[in-house]
């Protein structure tokens, strides 16, 4: 995961996380708008999401977070 991706889902997880509560769960969609204008990223995001971590579509920021530290 580039550094880029990995500073985004951090700072993504902290601000569901201060918002919502330790509980709160996410997708890797959480981490892009709901206009795809960066394809690769998302690719890339979905493909550590899906076929190196084997996540399920929700999970627990707090786990995410601790994932990509």
């Amino acid at each position: 995961m580039r550094n880029t991706l990995r500073e985004k889902v951090i700072a993504v997880c902290d601000q569901k996380i201060a918002r919502n509560g330790p509980n709160v769960g996410l997708s890797f969609y959480a981490f892009f708008a709901n206009k795809n204008d960066n394809p690769e990223l998302l690719m890339e995001a979905a493909e550590w999401w899906i076929r190196e971590q084997k996540l399920d579509h929700f999970e627990k920021a707090t786990k995410i977070k601790e994932m990509v530290l």
